[in-house]
C-alpha cells in the first residue's frame, strides 16, 4: 500500500501530463481547420497525413533531420570515446575530476547564450574567420557544427561511465595473453562499452532530431523539422498540420528506440 502511494503521483503526472498530451496531439493531426478564420475544426480527415506523407517538401525536410541528428551522434560518438577512455583510465585524480567539472559545467549555462556564442564564432566577419581565414558562415554545416557542441555532454557523460565500470583486470590480462591494445580495445573494451554509447546516442539523436532553435540562430536558411512544425503551428496557425509533422519526430525516435533495444544494449546500461 504504501510503494502505491508513492507511485501514484508520478505515474498519474506521467499519465495525464505526458501520455495525455500526446494523445491529443495525435487526435488533432486528423482534424482541419477554416480556410477563412484559421479555425481548427474538430472534423476527422486525413487530409495532413496525406499531405505530411507525399508532398516533397516534408519528405526532404525530413530526410535532412534524421541525417542531421545521426551526423550530431557519430561526432559526438567520435570525440566521446577517446575523451572518455582517457578521463577514466589514464588521467590522475586530479585531472579526471577537471575534466569533468570541464564537461559538465556547459550544462549550466543558458541553451540560448551557447548558440549565439555560435553564431558569433561562426560569422563570416568572426574570431574563426579572424584566425583561420575561413568560416562555414551559417547553413547545414553551422547546425551541425552548433548541435554537436551543444550535446556532447550527454554523450561524453555516459561513455566515460561506462569505461570507468570496465574492471581493469580484463585489460591487464588481455595484454598478458598477448593482445596488442587495439584488439584489447577491440574485443575486449568494446561490448562493455557499447551500452554507453547507445545511451548517449539516445540523447544526442533525440535532442538533435526534435531542435528547432540553433538551427534558426546558425541554420541561414536551412529548414529541419523543429523550424517547420513551429512555422505551421505559429506563423501558419494550422495546428492540425503542425500536429501531424510532429508524428515524424516521435514515430522517428521509437523506432531508433527499438533498434537500440535489439542490440541488447540498453538492457545493459
Amino acid at each position: 500500500m504504501s510503494l502505491a502511494l508513492l507511485l501514484v503521483p508520478p505515474l498519474a503526472w506521467l499519465v495525464v501530463a505526458y501520455l495525455g498530451s500526446l494523445a491529443v496531439l495525435l487526435v488533432s493531426a486528423f482534424w482541419t481547420t477554416n480556410s477563412f478564420t484559421g479555425a481548427v475544426v474538430h472534423t476527422v480527415t486525413g487530409d495532413n497525413i496525406v499531405r505530411v506523407l507525399t508532398d516533397e517538401l516534408f519528405r526532404t525536410v525530413t530526410l535532412r533531420t534524421v541525417g542531421v541528428a545521426l551526423l550530431v551522434t557519430v561526432l559526438c560518438a567520435v570525440l566521446a570515446v577517446p575523451l572518455g577512455l582517457y578521463m577514466a583510465k589514464v588521467a590522475s585524480p586530479r585531472i579526471r575530476l577537471a575534466l569533468v567539472v570541464a564537461v559538465t559545467t556547459p550544462l549550466w549555462a543558458s541553451y540560448l547564450v551557447k548558440a549565439y556564442a555560435w553564431r558569433v564564432l561562426l560569422s563570416p566577419e568572426g574570431p574563426l574567420s579572424w584566425a583561420t581565414g575561413y568560416s562555414p558562415g551559417y547553413g547545414l554545416v553551422a547546425t551541425v557544427l552548433t548541435l554537436t557542441y551543444l550535446w556532447l555532454p550527454y554523450m561524453i557523460i555516459p561513455v566515460f561511465a561506462a569505461f570507468e565500470r570496465v574492471p581493469n583486470h580484463l585489460i591487464d590480462a588481455s595484454s598478458d595473453l598477448g593482445a596488442s591494445d587495439l584488439s584489447t580495445l577491440r574485443m575486449v573494451v568494446a561490448p562493455l562499452v557499447f551500452p554507453g554509447i547507445a545511451a548517449g546516442s539516445i540523447f544526442t539523436f533525440s535532442l538533435s532530431l526534435g531542435d528547432y532553435i540553433a538551427v534558426t540562430i546558425v541554420g541561414g536558411k536551412t529548414q529541419m523539422l523543429g523550424n517547420v512544425i513551429y512555422g505551421q503551428l505559429v506563423t501558419a496557425n494550422n495546428q492540425p498540420l503542425a500536429a501531424a509533422l510532429s508524428i515524424i519526430p516521435l514515430g522517428a525516435v521509437v523506432l531508433y528506440l527499438l533498434a537500440m533495444r535489439r542490440t541488447g544494449a540498453l538492457e545493459n546500461v
